[in-house]
């Protein structure tokens, strides 16, 4: 008895506190939980790049391919939500899954701290916690929709808002600690500690609020979805933007060959580029506040050409890292590289906003959520396209671990490429963010939580 009064007194002391405007429930606190873990599993994306460039020995190119292979599974996700609203576990449809994807995340990491040595394992590993981590992502933004049905209107958005926060929280704390960790230790010591953190959200998942379910399954429901989204991806209003939006993401990238350019060639330890890290984090923000502020009036078209020339040329920027101009200039290579990522970062960060806002104009009513992951996982395929092409150019151009003699053609040709798609704008509409207010106000919520909507993958350091 006295167990059971100190618990209740705990709970009413939680929901005593006040978190910007909602009571600070056991519940609220394992949703905030599951979004931080997000953030924080960072901490192993600098460890993953290094284990696969240094521990394995693989290419620029393979490490490119890679990177596209271990965002697959987030390029499925509405599957996730069609299981989980019509295969019930045991007669639950959120709590169980959130428990399988913290283990299955954990168990990855394990494996991969004490067991991997092969690249097709490591490839197996890190896709089960992409996988993992997409899963968890699927089921706690359902919670967080159902929840923030039931929100006053002076609540409302603060939900997403608590959210996004938690996850930016994660990702700032996790920054530059993952290249200071990696710095000190190994990378399998990396691994080893951020296995724990899917284990809290295996562990959180039982202070979720659900009531079970009687029937054991409803595939009628989830075959209605799939008409439901199938009608609506018919409509040319819905198909047309989202094939732009797949073409504008699908160009080749120079990331991972740029990595190890940075680290061979430049010799940037893991503890500059998680300064790195800190930085763009930092940057983004600044993107987002910048588009919030000043741009959500452009219409779609004007700012998706604008932003789009704006980037490419910015990304020529980093030629002059690339050739050692910047040297000649008397800039050093590290406070380059700063200067230009940041800046990088926050013109990039304004490119994607726009794909946010449309994604959510495109959402007829009744399938909102379900097609917003849905046109997520397009823009999420565009990105493993991009990878995978990625990986081709630097092959073909005998990019290597030690070669860097093509790489000013390859960061050429990638930045280039983007403005392939601008001739295709007419796919746009012609309309703004703020030109409908219902609209407006939903895309606040949208970016304010951006973190679900795009994945952040382990390989990069974008």
């Amino acid at each position: 008895m006295t167990a059971t009064a100190d618990a209740q007194g705990f709970k009413h002391f939680l929901e005593q506190r006040i978190l910007l405007g909602r009571p600070l429930t056991t519940e609220l606190i394992a949703i905030l939980l599951v979004y931080f873990v997000q953030g924080i599993l960072g901490l192993a994306r600098l460890a993953v790049s290094f284990f696969l460039k240094d521990e394995l020995g693989l290419s620029p190119a393979e490490v490119a391919a890679l990177t596209g292979i271990a965002s697959l599974p987030w390029t499925i996700k509405p599957i996730f939500g069609f299981l989980s609203d019509g295969l019930p576990i045991i007669g639950y449809r959120r709590r169980p899954y959130l428990i399988l994807s913290g283990l299955m995340g954990t168990t990855a990491w394990l494996l991969l701290a004490i067991w991997v040595r092969t690249a097709w394992l490591a490839t197996a590993m890190i896709l089960l916690s992409s996988l993992s981590v997409a899963i968890a992502d699927v089921i706690v933004d359902s919670l967080v929709v159902e929840r923030a049905r039931q929100e006053s209107q002076s609540e409302a958005g603060t939900l997403q808002s608590l959210s996004w926060g938690a996850s930016a929280i994660g990702g700032l704390l996790t920054a530059y600690l993952g290249g200071l960790l990696l710095e000190q230790t190994s990378t399998r010591t990396v691994f080893m500690v951020t296995a724990t953190f899917p284990l809290i959200v295996a562990v959180v998942a039982w202070l979720i609020t659900e009531d079970p379910v009687h029937e054991k399954s409803n595939l009628q429901t989830v075959w209605s979805q799939v008409k439901q989204l199938k009608a609506a991806f018919s409509q040319r209003a819905i198909w047309m933007p989202a094939l732009f939006l797949f073409l504008w993401q699908a160009t080749p990238s120079a990331d991972s060959a740029f990595f190890f350019f940075t680290t061979n060639d430049l010799g940037f330890e893991p503890e500059f580029l998680g300064r790195v890290r800190l930085v763009t984090s930092l940057a983004a923000l600044i993107g987002i506040a910048i588009f919030q502020r000043f741009l959500k009036a452009v219409p779609f078209r004007r700012i998706f050409a604008w932003s789009t020339v704006l980037a490419s040329l910015g990304g020529m920027t980093t030629l002059l890292l690339v050739t050692h101009t910047n040297r000649t200039l008397g800039i050093d290579d590290q406070w380059f590289s700063l200067g230009d990522s940041a800046i990088l970062t926050v013109m990039g960060q304004i490119a994607f906003m726009p794909v946010l806002v449309l994604s959510a104009r495109l959402c007829p009513s009744g399938v909102e959520a379900t097609l917003f992951a849905l046109l997520m996982s397009i823009v999420n395929l565009a990105g493993l396209v991009s990878h995978e092409l990625g990986a081709l150019l630097t092959h073909w151009l005998h990019v290597t671990e030690t070669n860097f003699d093509n790489l000013w053609l390859l960061v050429t040709i990638t930045n280039f490429t983007t403005l392939l798609p601008l001739p295709l704008l007419f796919l746009l509409p012609s309309t703004s963010a703020s030109s409908d207010p219902e609209l407006a106000a939903f895309s606040d919520d949208l970016l304010a939580d951006e973190n679900s909507a795009k994945p952040e993958p382990v390989l990069t350091s974008s």
